[in-house]
Parts: structure tokens; sequence; C-alpha cells
């Protein structure tokens, strides 16, 4: 049944190809539109094209150290090239993903003037692109290396009493560290990029020269839209790559130390190719009428996430049933909890961000008085919203440990656990769609405002976007749940591969090694969020100077009769994601190995189990409350407690500035966090076990 899970891949690529196709055959408008998308997509390809160069490098430099440790027998000689490949088909995931987004924002706009309904399958076909080539291009991956090691290590014996399948799924577990490093650097930098240029063209054009968003005598106007591209497309593609592969192959290295052999590894490799078939069935359910309705909106898009969970849900029963027998059948309940915590989580998600419920519209209300009482609506909604979230991931944690026979056998348990996130992640390919989607609506209706189509268009475009802003924060939820449930399962994970070496690990709150690293890990999300909030201040400064500047040099600018320098903020914001990114990524790498060389291999354990719980409350809260300042805004954009232009709307404007970086920068990033620092504590296991300080 392995086989399947080539087979999914070669499925995925093949029908995102056919929808990129599809895509590119569209009509793209008129001259002024593919101007318009043209300056979007060539910024975007610079962005990218520099930051790739400037990853290489560090892979080059890891590469090497990885190398050593392996010629010293800390690792097996194949990790350095894992590392490689995961973070290469990492790259190449938000690559493709961005690269179909920007050739569909300005086909987008030119479907919208036909229907709602048209510029929502053309925005919604780009996400299923980028979401289908995720799962492709990881599944790729894992089969690749599977088939490759199962061939080595039949050729090449291991010695007498060694597990071939441990060996395999060892190995494979490191390949994670590269896919996270990449997806670190894509969301960080990413977010930066995207923030900065938002904010600068928020402040400076629609609060003080007071004119519409996307007006295109903003100077900073492509730069935000290139930033959408860069970071919401290419940075969330790299960071759910990560996630899946992750939770993949600590579900397989797990199942191998519950006693399950092949059939625990078999599992979450079918699971994830029936998933394939699910979301590709489940695309073609998403369909709306002519009515720009959120809820009419968000209505079709469930259809196609819920039937994509049903068919695996269905599908699942079977594949357990037939792979790991009558007795272990309470695995499939774990798969199933994994599903609906997934469901619970966005819809949770979607009341707390959409402008259709209470907790935004009290955000808007409290617009009002002004920009201080919109933010502290604003983080009270962020704070009250993770009380459902976390809830739920516990209830999921409990139901699949137990379920999966965690009671008799702790191993199994862990197991149950790790294939919940499985569960959730199964239906990545149009769970990524929905939220993929959000950033070329955006983009549609900035090209729609700059070539100035008709207002019916706009509106088409706007009720398409205000519905990314709720998907988009939904896809955040989503991502950082499965990251918590994935990140449980690295931690059992690295506590395995410890055992390897010979050592024991005491994780009892009555050790000050533990209490040492779960203060430290605690902390590190704070110390993480500050630094990406203060870089995207730093370069959002940079870029409102720039705004101002042409605003007051360039002559004859605010009546249109001048064109503003837009490649100018495009290079102020590439250049400043560049260089502040490095910082802030460094962190998660670093920190593991200095604690477990300095504390011990306890103390790593508790860094891991003290970020995982900070970290995931904290991202949940930043998505949410900056997810719930950008409706706000929007709804009173609506015409609602004053409308545009006013001074409830300049409230909220500042408020939406607020949460740019919670919700784009920060926020998302923690995930990757604490799964990178899962993934660097287990390839360095063995080198920190032999040379820490703390015996």
């Amino acid at each position: 049944m392995l086989f399947l899970a080539p087979v999914g891949s070669i499925l995925a690529l093949g029908f995102a190809f056919y929808l990129a196709v599809s895509i590119l055959r569209m009509d793209e408008g008129s001259d002024k539109m593919k101007e318009i998308a043209s300056a979007v997509r060539i910024g975007a390809k610079a962005y990218l094209k520099r930051q790739y160069l400037g990853v290489a490098l560090f892979f080059i430099v890891v590469f090497f150290i990885l190398l050593a440790l392996s010629l010293f027998k800390y690792l097996p000689i194949f990790v350095p090239f894992a590392f490689l490949t995961g973070g290469f088909f990492s790259g190449l995931s938000g690559f493709i993903g961005m690269t179909i987004a920007t050739q569909s924002s300005g086909r987008t706009a030119a479907a919208a003037m036909k229907s709602l309904n048209s510029g929502l399958r053309v925005a919604f076909s780009s996400g299923a692109v980028m979401g289908l080539t995720v799962v492709g291009l990881g599944l790729l991956d894992l089969s690749i290396w599977y088939y490759f090691l199962d061939w080595y290590y039949s050729v090449h014996p291991l010695s007498i009493g060694a597990d071939k399948i441990g060996a395999i799924t060892s190995t494979m577990l490191c390949f994670g560290m590269g896919a996270s490093s990449q997806a670190l650097f894509a969301r960080v930098g990413g977010g930066i990029f995207t923030k900065a240029a938002d904010v600068g063209a928020d402040l400076v054009g629609k609060v003080e020269a007071g004119i519409p968003e996307d007006d295109p005598r903003n100077p900073a106007v492509i730069a935000d839209n290139v930033g959408d591209n860069v970071g919401d497309v290419a940075g969330m593609g790299a960071d759910l790559y990560e996630s899946y592969v992750g939770s993949i192959v600590a579900t397989s290295a797990l199942g191998v130390a519950a006693g399950l052999g092949l059939a625990g590894v078999t599992v979450p490799m079918v699971m994830a190719a029936i998933g394939v078939i699910a979301s590709i069935i489940g695309t073609f359910f998403v369909r709306s009428k002519e009515d720009a309705n959120q809820l009419v909106l968000l209505a079709a898009l469930r259809k196609g996430v819920f039937t994509s969970s049903l068919i695996v849900a269905i599908a699942s029963y079977f594949l357990i049933k037939y792979t790991l027998g009558l007795e272990h059948m309470g695995v499939y309940w774990s798969v199933i909890s994994g599903l609906v915590a997934g469901v619970l989580i966005g819809l949770s998600t979607e009341y707390y961000t959409s402008s259709t419920f209470k907790p935004t519209k009290t955000i808007a209300d409290a617009s009002v008085t002004g920009p201080a009482t919109v933010i502290i609506s604003g983080i009270a909604v962020g704070m009250m919203s993770t009380a459902v979230p976390v809830l739920v991931v516990c209830s999921a944690i409990m139901a699949s440990y137990f379920f999966s026979g965690g009671a008799s056998n702790p191993n199994a348990g862990l197991y149950g656990i790790a294939i919940s996130a499985v569960g959730m992640l199964s239906t990545l390919g149009i769970t990524l769609a929905t939220d993929a989607y959000g950033p070329v609506a955006d983009n549609a209706g900035g090209n729609a405002e700059m070539s100035h189509l008709p207002p019916e268009v706009r509106k088409r475009t706007d009720a398409l976007d205000a519905l990314g802003n709720t998907t988009a924060a939904t896809g955040k939820g989503f991502a950082i749940g499965s990251a918590a449930l994935t990140a449980l399962a690295l931690i059992a994970a690295y506590r395995d591969q410890v055992y390897l070496f010979g050592k024991t690990m005491d994780l009892s709150l009555m050790n000050p090694s533990v209490l040492i690293g779960l203060f430290v890990g605690g902390m590190l999300p704070f110390l993480f969020c500050s630094m990406t909030m203060r870089a995207v201040g730093r370069a959002a400064t940079k870029i409102v100077i720039e705004v101002r500047r042409q605003f007051k040099e360039i002559a004859g600018l605010m009546e249109g009769k001048a064109k503003p320098d837009y490649a100018a903020c495009v290079n102020i914001a590439t250049v400043a994601a560049q260089k502040e990114m490095v910082m802030p990524s460094l962190l998660a790498i670093v920190a593991p190995i200095v604690v477990g060389l300095f504390a011990g291999i306890n103390a790593v354990g508790g860094l891991l189990m003290g970020a995982t719980v900070t970290g995931f409350v904290l991202a949940v809260m930043m998505a949410n409350s900056g997810g719930a300042w950008d409706n706000a805004k929007k709804y009173i954009e609506e015409g609602h407690c004053g409308g545009k232009g006013s001074l409830s709307h300049k409230a909220t404007v500042v408020g939406d500035t607020v949460g740019d970086p919670f919700k784009d920068t920060s926020g998302p990033s923690l995930n990757i966090l604490i799964k990178l620092m899962s993934m660097v504590s287990i390839v360095f296991a063995s080198f920190i076990v032999k040379n820490t300080l703390f015996k």
C-alpha cells in the first residue's frame, strides 16, 4: 500500500499542473491590468531570488556542519543530504505557489467583471495549485527517501538486532530540519517585507493623505501587493509543507517505537495520499451564487473542506482496519479526533475574526472613541479567542492518546497523538487552497482599484478579499493547531532519539534542568516576536519616509499627473527583510543546541515543552487579533460606523496597522519556531549527549 504515496504525489502535482494551465489560459484584462500584474510579478520574483541566494549560503554552511558530524559518527551519512532536499522542496513549493498567485490576481479581477463566482473560481484555483503542490512535493520527498533508504539497507544490512524500519524513519526525521529552516526564513523574511510595505502604505496613504487603499498614487502600493505574495503565499506554502512532512515522519518514527513496524509507517503515508484524492474532489464543490455576502462565500468554501474531510474519515476506517487490524481500530478514532479538531479550530477562528459575528463588530463599535479603544478591544478579542483552540487541542490530545491504547502502552498513545496531527493535515491540499486564495483576492482588488474598473467589480473583489481575511486567519489557526500536535510528536521523537544513544530522560518538574528548560522555552516565543515586530517597525519606518518624500518631491503625484517610483519601495522592503530576518531565524536554531550543551538533554526537553505551550497560545492570540482588526476596518468601509474616511475608519486603520505584524509576521512564524527547535534537537541529539557540560 505504500505505493499509494508516490501515486498520490503524481496525482497532486498533475492536477495542480492542470489548474495552473487553466488559469494561464484565462483573460488577464486590459493593458493597464496587465501592466500592474506584471509589476507585482517582477517585484515578487526579484525578492524571492534575493532571499533564496541568502538562504542558500545558510544551507551550504549547515550542510558542511552536518557532514562533519556525520564523518565523526554523530549522524548517519544521509542526514546532510536529507537536510538539503527538505529545504529544496520546501522552497520550491513556495516558489511555484507564488508564481501562479502573481499570474492569477489580474485574471481574478478580469473574471470578477463577469460575476462573483467567476472571480472566486480563479482565486480559489490559484490557491488549490499552492495546496496541491505542497502535498505533492511533500509526498514526493517522503517517497524518494523511503524507497532509497529501504533499498540501501537491503543491500547493506544493519547489524544483528537493529531495526531497518527504525533506521529509515530516524534518518527521514532529519530532513524536516531542512524544511523547517527554509520555512522559517520564508515566513519571517516574507512577513517583514509584506507588513513593512503594508504599514507604510496605510499610514501615509490612508491616514495622512486620505487616499483609498490600493490607490495608484501611493508609491508603496506595488510593494504591498508584492508582499502579499512573498509572505502569505510563498511563506505560508513553505510553512505548511514543513508541517505536513514533519507530522508524517514523526508519526512514522513513533509507529516504530510503538511496535507497529512497517504498518505504523504505512498508515500516515497512505492517509496523506487519500487526502490528496479527497482534496481534489473537494475543489469541485466550491461554487457561489452571485451574492456578495461573506456568509454565502464562507459556505461555498466550507462545502469543499467538509466534503474532503468526510472522504478522509470514511477511507481512513478501511485503511486502518486492513493495515493495523481490528485490535488497533482505536487509532481510527484518533484520526477522527484530529479531523474534528481542525474543523472546530477553523470555526472558532471564523467566529472571532469574521465581521459577520459579534467580536469583530465590537472592535468596530469601539472605533467611535478612537484608536486606543480599537487596540484594547482587538487585544482582548485575541486573548479570549485562545480558549477554544486550547481546549480543542487538549481534547484531541486526550482522546487520541487513550483511543489508540495509551493507557496500556504509552508509545501507542503517542502514536495516536501524532496520527491525529496527520488526520488534521490530511486535507491540506484544499485547506491551504482556502488560505492561499486570500492574497490573490487582495491583489485582485488592488488591480481593480489601480485600473479604475467599474464600482461593481471592486465590490466583488472586496467581498472576496474580506472572505480572504477570514480564511487566512482560519488557515493560521489550522496551522498552529496542527503545529502543536506535531510538536508534541516531535518531542516524543526527540526522547526516543536520546534513548537510542543509551540515555534515559527525567522530565519530572522536580528536576531543576527541566525547570530551567521550561522557563527558557516559555520565554523564547516572546523574544522571537519582539525581534520580528521590531524588525517590521524598522522596515516600515523606511517605507514611510520614502512615501512621504515622494508625495512631497514628485510634482503632480497627488493630482494623478505624475507616476510614483514603485521600485524604490520594493527595493527598500527587500533589503530590510533580508537583513532583519537573520537574527530571529538563528535564534530557533541556536537556542536548543546552547541549552543542551550547558544544561543537558532534560533541559532541552523542558525547553521544547515550554516553547510549545506559550508559542501555541501566543500565535493564536496574535493571528486572531490581527484578523479581527483587519475585518473591523473592512466592516466600517462597507458603510458602518461612519464609513470610509470617517474618524472611526481612521481609528480602525491604526488598529489594522498594529495587527499587520501580529497576524502576518510574528504569529504565523511561531508554529515554525516550535517545530524547528524540535527538529534541531533531534538532529543534534547525539552531539549534545556526548558533549554536554552537565552530565
